[in-house]
């Protein structure tokens, strides 16, 4: 199993909007955060093939990082583990995984192609499986360490003509409840203002260490999501302060926040391919090993837990490109299986090599944009 780590990326126009200037008087500097977001990712991607693939008795004849012409490795037991030329990649080479290696009549119940489907399944799986695992173990022990940044209730901003300053609301007062429903932090204010357009709610606010009370009425406005794309949401006219606490968590807790923030990483990569084949991202926002190794080397520089929760989001881009239906790619794969296990019989050698050279004609494709862009952006002023 293949793992294309460094071949190209999704992220978000934020995120382009946020890449440094300079990037050739810094080479030598963002190199090294990239070098090790990238073996980490790598590793644990191949790690979930290789422990599969063990557990299910399959023989694993090399562990690479890296592809490409072998450099240095140890052998450990039946195992070579090795760094190969290119650091774009890595692989787990198992016994009978290709379609044309010769197996040993005595490593017949131990190659990958004897395995059943089901099994071939899971190895295939368990790579982009290990990603999300991985950014799911950064969230929680991050979490865990040093607690959750949370913006406090209190209010900022105030827009002129909407509900909020009709109701009397002034900068500084702390919201404490409205509708009924208690406000510990500003999150979970337009999650309950969206609930109520154009209806009265009651709102309870702190000014000058008094509760006072009053009447607001939410409005439907045009907003902009995180897409740029604009919808109609109801809203008060109020912002945040700038003013955060730190929420200590316990083990469950942290846990829990590492989940939602692995499934919301999830959600929001998946609803952007979505938009990029819908052309409602433009694909200028495609970044390939260059832009990635930029953005690495200013998380680093912006502090080690901002390099670690990057390094999280890749691990999660990883897992789920993998799983993209190209063939080469694990998704390729666990397409293969499951047309076999519906079949009853795998495809023909000649149909799967077809497909094989598609997929690779698609990832050179996408590999020649993904480097056209980076160098792009490394052009602008």
């Amino acid at each position: 199993m293949e793992a294309f780590a460094g071949y190209f990326f999704e992220l978000s126009a934020a995120a382009v909007a946020n890449t440094t200037q300079g990037w050739a008087s810094g080479l030598l500097y963002k190199a090294l955060p990239f070098i090790v977001v990238l073996g980490l990712l790598i590793f644990f991607h191949e790690l979930g093939h290789f422990l599969a693939a063990k557990s299910f008795g399959v023989r694993v004849i090399r562990f690479s990082f890296g592809l490409g012409p072998r450099l240095l490795g140890i052998k450990v037991g039946e195992t070579d583990y090795c760094l190969s030329a290119f650091p774009l990649g890595g692989f787990v080479k198992m016994v009978g995984e290709g379609t044309d290696d010769e197996v040993l009549p005595e490593e017949e119940a131990r190659s990958f192609a004897n395995k059943p489907v089901w099994q071939r399944m899971i190895i295939v799986f368990c790579g982009p499986l290990f990603n999300f695992f991985f950014a799911l173990a950064v969230f929680t022990l991050v979490f865990a360490a040093m607690g959750q940044m949370e913006l406090t209730n209190e209010i900022g901003e105030i827009k002129p003509g909407y509900p909020a300053e009709q109701a009397g609301l002034r900068p500084g007062d702390k919201i404490l409840q409205i509708a009924g429903e208690p406000i510990a932090r500003w999150k979970e204010l337009p999650e309950i203002v969206h609930r109520y357009p154009g209806q009265p709610v009651p709102l309870v606010y702190e000014r000058e260490g008094r509760r006072q009370e009053t009447v607001v009425t939410p409005i439907r406005k045009p907003v902009k999501n995180v897409f740029g794309e604009e919808t109609r949401e109801a809203v008060i006219g109020i912002t945040p302060a700038s003013r955060v606490v730190t929420r200590q968590l316990g083990p469950w807790e942290a846990i829990r926040e590492g989940g939602l923030q692995t499934v919301n990483i999830t959600w929001l990569t998946v609803v952007s391919l979505v938009k990029l084949i819908e052309r409602k991202i433009p694909l200028e926002t495609l970044g390939g090993p260059i832009f990635i190794a930029q953005l690495a080397g200013q998380q680093a520089q912006e502090g080690w837990i901002n390099l670690i929760f990057f390094t999280a989001l890749l691990s999660v881009n990883l897992g789920i490109l993998n799983l993209l239906p190209i063939p080469i790619l694990d998704g390729g794969h666990l397409f293969f299986f499951a047309v076999e296990a519906v079949i009853q019989r795998p495809l023909s050698l000649k149909a799967r090599e077809r497909a094989q050279q598609a997929g690779m004609f698609i990832l050179i494709l996408l590999m020649v944009f993904v480097f056209y862009n980076d160098i792009l952006r490394l052009l602008r002023p």
